[in-house]
Parts: C-alpha cells; structure tokens; sequence
C-alpha cells in the first residue's frame, strides 16, 4: 500500500495518506518514536480506533500505559474509512438471531448499541470535533433485496425492540438520493456518520490527557510473552504487565497465531471538488449516510464543505489501482452520473481486516496478551468498543468481553500460505453476483 511506514527516510515520521480527511484534520500533532527502554502496566500495539480507545480507558483507571504505532495515530484504517457509523454488526440482526438464538443474538446486539453510545458520548465529552451527523440509509440495489431488507427491520423493531429503522420504498428513497438505480431501502436514525480521522486524533489527545505515552514511528517488531511480556521496536523495548495487540487490517506476521484468521483486503474512497450547497443539497438532501446492499458495497456521504465522498472497489492483494481517481469514479458515475463534470481532488486507500462469519475477533492469547481485530468494515464504533472492553478485561472485569470473546473464529481456509487465493475466490463469486 501507499505510504508504508517502513519505506519512510530514516529519522522521519511517514505521513499520513494523502487523503481529503488528512487535508482536513484539525490537527496532526507528532509524538516521538519509542527510543530506548521503558516498564508500564499495559503496552498497546497500534494506534486505531482499538488501541486508543484501550488506551484512554486503560489511563482513566489510572493505569500506567504505553502505545507503540508504526506509523502515525490514526494512520491506518481509522483514519482513512468512509466515516459511517451503522447499526448493528456485520452480520444482519435476522441472521444473528437464526445463528445465535434469541438471547445470544440481543447480546451481540446490546453491545453493538453501546458502540454507537460510546462514539457520542466521547464526542461530548472531550469536545472532538469531527463533523458528526445522525442518519444512515442502506439502499437495495435489487428488487431481490427488498424481501431480506423488509425481514432485517421486522426483526429490529420486534425482536431487539429498536424502533429507528424503517423500510422504505423506492420512491422514497429517490427522495433521499438522486440516482435512479435503487428499489428500496432501510432509513436507520440511529445511524451517523463522521470525520474518521478527526475522531480517531480526538481519542488519542483524549489519552494523552489522560496521561497515556503515546509513541509514532515505533513499529513492534517481536513480542515476547511471560510473566512479564516485552514488546521490542527498532530502538527501545516496551517491559509490561499486559500486552493489548490492535493492529486489525496491518498485523502481518507479528502474531501468527491470529493472522490467519483474518484477511486484509483494500478498499478505495475518492473526493469530488467542493460541489457548493445547492448542488450537494440535491444529490443528498437530507446529509445522510448511504451504502448499497452489494456484496461490494458502495458507500457515501457528504462532507462539511460539501464535497461527495465515494468509496467503492476493493482489490485483494497489497497492489493498489495505478490510478485510484478513475478507479473509484468508474463506480460513481454508476450511481450519479451527473457528476461526470465534478473534479476529483483525492483518492485514496487502505486496509480493513475481515473474518470468515464476519463478526469481530476479540480474545485472549495469553493470560496477560489481549487483542481485537476483524471487524469487517463496522469498526468506526465496534473498534472503540473493543478497545473499552479489554480494558473492562484487564481491570476484572471481562462479562462484556467475553460476549466477544466465546465467539468461534475459524482459519481461513489454507491458513497463511493459501488463505488469500481461498478468499479471494469466494469474494470474487460474490462481486460476479453483485453484476448478474
């Protein structure tokens, strides 16, 4: 991928994509790289969503923390993704509740629900402006659709009793959206969107505050487990109590016992010019969120200075698009061909981290070595949910982690050596099917 940190001149922090959202963040403050040898309670590994979050609820509790990023905070996919907050998990309430049983499937659900909670509530409370806005819209791109759509909200409103969900008809959603290519849709109120990157740098001033060290440019390259476990970068090693790995989408082969129960797949977002008020008023009148229900889903929303942010495409190896503008305006002109005229100003992309049933991967390695990844493109706020959960874990109290936790989580089939060619067939049938 673009901007890999380990590609960056000896001495220099990488920057962070050049991405409308790293054009657009309130601030880019730097933190130095770990550079010699330190003891805490708790070492965190990564700078997302998840490893903030841990880290900032970790420091509340009065913990002595320690976060290594390879990079810059938010660098990977918490500070790159579509800024949408959905309901609910990957995996539909319906199909939950068919998988799990009533009482499981509302568990997963609560936890979802405390999710979105969690992203307002901190929001409010460390002032983080990111542009947050309520209102998502899931829109069916075949007549097909309708029927799984209709189920998904009955099961919503009578099943879990959550009542901001409600079906709609393609006349209604054409007033929603100006683009003739869908039949219906689901209107979430409880939904939102948001500037991820913003967000992601209010966590971490957040925890700094806190009195978390925060360190850039500082890569865990071994770990080392025990009674005491060491995490080791290029210049300085981390002594503590308790490991949290939250390296999602960019793990590689630092733990291979949970890289091969995840594949990171790449996926692209582009920026239109500003398109002044009245014409992005017309082309989303009510500021909202919208994905489709493909397989390959496309994704997008307004900005605060009213620019369309598309994301649509995914490829599955660590080879981007030559040309990530056309790349990404090929699927916007399918759904708004009258913005054929619009400039494209960014385009960018980067790694989220799938698992096989699509349901977040939370758990423990080692007594004193948690981790959490593969939230298959919810992690705007199960990440940051995850983060507080491990937390919740490592101060005593794991009822909430562990809903997590018991899941079953396969390897991928052919396990690191075959995993990506197994994977990406199956999506690549998926993607026909989006077309047929």
């Amino acid at each position: 991928m673009r901007n890999d940190p380990t590609l960056r001149p000896p001495g220099r922090l990488p920057a962070h994509p050049d991405s409308y959202y790293a054009a657009t963040a309130a601030t880019l403050p730097e933190h130095p790289p770990l550079d010699g040898d330190l003891s805490c309670d708790v070492c965190v590994v990564g700078g997302g969503y998840s490893g903030l979050s841990a880290a900032l609820h970790l420091a509340e509790r009065s913990y002595s923390v320690v976060l290594l990023e390879a990079a810059r905070l938010g660098w990977g996919a918490s500070g790159r993704n579509g800024g949408q907050i959905n309901s609910g998990l990957r995996v539909g309430a319906a199909e939950l509740v068919a998988g799990f049983g009533r009482d499981a499937a509302r568990r997963l659900w609560d936890l979802a629900e405390a999710a979105k909670a969690l992203v307002r509530e901190r929001i409010a409370r460390h002032a983080i402006a990111c542009d947050y806005k309520p209102g998502t819209l899931t829109a069916a791109v075949k007549r097909a659709h309708l029927a799984g759509l209709a189920a998904e909200v009955a099961c919503l409103n009578e099943v879990f009793g959550y009542a901001a969900a409600r079906l709609l008809s393609r006349q209604e959603v054409a007033a929603m959206v100006a683009t003739d290519r869908y039949h219906g849709g689901v209107f979430d109120g409880g939904g939102a969107h948001l500037h991820p990157l913003n967000y992601a740098l209010g966590l971490a001033s957040a925890a700094a505050a806190a009195g978390a060290r925060l360190f850039e440019g500082s890569p865990a390259t071994a770990i080392e487990t025990g009674a005491e476990t060491r995490v080791r970068t290029p210049h300085g090693t981390v002594r503590a109590r308790f490991v949290v790995l939250c390296c999602n989408g960019y793990l590689d082969r630092l733990e291979p016992r949970l890289a091969a129960k995840m594949l990171p797949i790449a996926n692209y977002i582009l920026a239109t010019e500003p398109l002044g008020e009245a014409r992005a008023a017309a082309l989303i009148p009510g500021d909202i969120a919208v994905h489709d229900s493909k397989f390959v889903v496309d994704y997008y929303r307004l900005s605060a200075d009213r620019r369309l942010l598309f994301g649509g495409g995914e490829t599955y190896s660590d080879a981007a698009p030559a040309d990530l503008k056309a790349f990404v305006r090929r699927h916007m002109l399918r759904v708004f061909p009258q913005l054929a005229d619009a400039r494209i100003d960014y385009a960018w992309g980067g790694r989220l981290a799938i698992t096989l049933n699509r349901l977040p991967h939370l758990g423990r390695l080692e007594p004193n070595l948690f981790f959490a990844h593969g939230y298959s493109g919810q992690g705007v706020a199960l990440a940051g949910l995850a983060g507080k959960l491990i937390a919740e874990a490592i101060a005593g109290t794991a009822e909430r982690f562990d809903v997590f936790a018991r899941l079953r989580h396969r390897d991928l089939p052919g396990g690191m050596r075959l995993r990506r060619p197994a994977m990406v067939l199956g999506m690549l049938y998926y993607a026909l099917r989006d077309r047929l």
